[in-house]
């Protein structure tokens, strides 16, 4: 029996070339971190000539004095940033979050705006304000310039999960005659712990990778680790500079990982409720 003339033609499905170029994509972007890995554990000192598997780049990175002391510099700076800014994010958020008051939309803008201001903008009021009040720079400085760039950072999780959570449990917290502060201690803390961990965990993140703030506010002995690494990249890529970046970078990768896995589990709380 011979086949109908009208057998529609085939057509190229526009999935299958958007598939194509977001593999393109991620492939261009991770390419070269793929590379910074691989190369960190080349024996030759010179950073692309590869040689042969080692790790000794790392063992003489981490034996580095200067370098163990930039990690201790931006460990401190952003401990002490991620419990402030979380402290102060949190307490912004519960106080925002109650009904409508005058200020309330300006409040908003006010925490959202370091997210919309360029971070080099940012940088250079930080610097002119710290030099305007005489106040001496080193690492005290960066912690105040990170304690004030990681607070809408943290706030933007538990302002979620504040408007997730079930009102009407503290409603029957007051109903069983609880105080304000029994019913935040017992019921809304928490429901809202999830949010403040992850927003702490965004906030740390931003501190151990911010760059250009530090750059800007750092005084002498303030040196952070990205600041030494970009002093050592300015002599030249070496196996030394990747292994450094390697580990700042799975650093980086394993906070995200566990910030994803706490904003998942809040989601799936707020669904359920």
């Amino acid at each position: 029996m011979a086949k109908s003339m009208n057998t529609p033609k085939k057509t190229r499905n526009p999935i299958n070339w958007l598939k194509a170029w977001s593999h393109l994509f991620f492939l261009y972007l991770y390419a070269p971190i793929a590379v910074l890995i691989i190369y960190s554990f080349n024996d030759n000192r010179i950073a692309q000539v590869w040689t042969e598997f080692s790790t000794k780049w790392y063992v003489k990175a981490f034996t580095n004095e200067d370098i163990q002391r930039a990690i201790v510099n931006s460990l401190k700076v952003a401990f002490v940033a991620t419990i402030v800014s979380t402290l102060f994010a949190t307490m912004a958020a519960l106080v925002l979050f109650r009904p409508k008051f005058r200020g309330q939309v300006i409040s908003n803008a006010i925490i959202s705006l370091p997210l919309l201001v360029p971070e080099i903008a940012t940088a250079v009021a930080t610097l002119s304000f710290f030099a305007a009040i005489k106040f001496p720079l080193g690492l005290t400085s960066i912690i105040i310039a990170h304690i004030v760039f990681c607070i809408p950072f943290a706030f933007m999780p538990i302002r979620a999960r504040l408007a997730g959570m079930d009102q009407t449990l503290q409603e029957a917290g007051k109903d069983l005659y609880a105080n304000e502060w029994q019913v935040f201690y017992y019921v809304t803390l928490p429901m809202l712990k999830p949010g403040i961990i992850a927003g702490a965990i965004l906030a740390f993140i931003i501190s151990v990778d911010d760059f250009i703030i530090s750059l800007m506010v750092a005084g002498a002995g303030a040196t952070t680790l990205p600041l030494y690494i970009y002093s050592m990249i300015r002599l030249g890529v070496s196996p030394e500079i990747n292994a450094v970046s390697t580990v700042l970078f799975c650093i980086s990768v394993s906070a995200i990982a566990a910030y994803w896995l706490i904003s998942r589990q809040t989601e799936d709380k707020t669904h359920v409720h």
